[in-house]
């Protein structure tokens, strides 16, 4: 007698509302932790928002705008660090009480976290089969969750902005050729001079035209502020662009940049400077180096990643809630460990290597997710003193983004795109992701 048929299995296709209530309890247990980190995280109640309201009052009162300054316990004094630019945007909420003016920036900062949250993996659920909400769902909670994010909320921080200009640049604009493509680069480098290194990745991918909108961009927006104010306008760029102990205490466990690593070994000494520019140096030329070949692969998430990383890295002070880079890095090792399904070709077979490659992608993943979950200062309080790093576990938790960001300049994978399909795939089992 003929074999029976097989029977077929009960698949998540066979039973679509049990897969969707699974991923609603998924989404929701992940979204109910959030608030719990939270209140558990160190408070800082607008801390550096009324800085600078209180710097925009002085303003206002005809006070010279860099001559404010705010004692402060850690830091000794604080001071208005941003450019003239910015100070001009800043400056109508001098007369709001600082409430209002707290709500404000939280409600922009939530908005622009869930829209460059859904542009970071839209693309990526329907490449992989998943559906956009259920990746949006669970990603948009991490997000919240992360420690950068905390910072960037209870400090009142304005870095989510600059995120919002960069990522529709360089998601968006520059890759269709839009005649506005450098135009986001260009303001978020007037509002805060970090997001100057995208120029710079700009012109390393040889995107001549955005490289040169974006510089014009930062000009013009430059010479619009000199124009209203001259005076502190000349201050700035002569004399306090220069003199970083405005910024705050390298040494600091908050500063995860290679600048605040080395101050921890020599404070209250400064680190040895041209040890620094020598690592600067080779850290920014490897990382732009691998970020031109992403964005030459088509992977350009994987591109700006490195870019912003190289940014956290070699900036004299990188606190953490500018470390926003991390999140984009974590998409980038989750769609590179995960098996195309769906209408996507599927990934060829790579066998047992491939496994354990997408095995420890993941696990990166997972382990760089709790990290930066976890953080370094907003479950911790390292003290007000200046202690020298001197114990190797020490050395691990005072440290861990900026580790982690070298760690990810070697192995961040770069996806290729796939020949016809606008999409990308993981870098070929012949060509190691980690030597791109």
């Amino acid at each position: 007698m003929p074999a029976d048929p097989p029977v077929p299995s009960a698949t998540d296709e066979d039973d679509p509302g049990g897969r969707t209530a699974r991923q609603i309890i998924v989404v929701v247990l992940v979204a109910a932790a959030v608030p719990l980190l939270y209140l558990l995280s160190t408070p800082h109640n607008f801390y550096d928002l009324k800085i600078y309201m209180s710097a925009m009052r002085w303003w206002a009162d005809g006070n010279p705008l860099y001559d404010y300054v705010q004692a402060d316990d850690l830091q000794g004094q604080l001071y208005f660090t941003y450019p003239p630019f910015t100070a001009l945007l800043l400056r109508p909420f001098a007369g709001l009480r600082i409430g209002a003016t707290a709500a404000i920036f939280t409600v922009l900062t939530v908005l622009a976290l869930l829209v460059t949250t859904w542009w970071l993996v839209s693309a990526v659920a329907d490449r992989r089969g998943v559906s956009r909400w259920f990746a949006a769902g669970l990603a948009v909670p991490l997000a919240f969750a992360v420690e950068s994010t905390r910072e960037t909320i209870i400090f009142g921080q304005i870095n989510m902005l600059l995120v919002v200009l960069v990522l529709a640049d360089l998601l968006f604009a520059v890759p269709r050729n839009s005649r506005w493509a450098g135009v986001g680069i260009g303001l978020a480098t007037a509002l805060k001079l970090y997001p100057g290194i995208f120029i710079v990745y700009l012109l390393v991918t040889r995107r001549w035209r955005a490289a040169l909108v974006s510089s014009a961009t930062a000009a013009v927006a430059t010479l619009l502020a000199a124009a209203i104010a001259p005076s502190d306008s000349w201050r700035f760029w002569t004399h306090e662009l220069w003199l970083t102990d405005r910024v705050g205490r390298p040494d600091y466990t908050g500063n995860q940049s290679l600048f605040g690593l080395l101050s921890r070994f020599t404070t209250p000494g400064e680190p040895n400077q041209v040890l620094w520019l020598v690592l600067v140096v080779a850290v920014a030329a490897y990382g732009l180096w691998r970020a031109a070949r992403a964005a030459r692969a088509g992977d350009e998430l994987a591109g700006l990643t490195l870019t912003g990383l190289v940014a956290v890295l070699v900036s004299p002070i990188t606190w953490t809630h500018h470390a926003y880079w991390f999140i984009p890095a974590v998409v980038v090792l989750v769609d590179a460990g995960l098996r195309s399904s769906g209408a996507q070709p599927p990934d060829p077979p790579d066998g047992r290597a491939g496994r354990r490659r997408r095995f420890a992608l993941l696990a990166l993943a997972a382990l760089l997710t709790a990290a930066i979950v976890y953080g370094v200062v907003s479950y911790y309080d390292w003290g007000r003193a200046f202690d020298r790093t001197d114990a190797p576990g020490e050395f691990l938790l005072r440290n861990l983004y900026v580790l982690f960001a070298l760690l990810l300049l070697f192995v961040l994978p770069i996806r290729r795109a796939s020949p016809g399909t606008g999409t990308e795939a993981d870098t070929p089992k012949h060509e190691p992701s980690s030597r791109q």
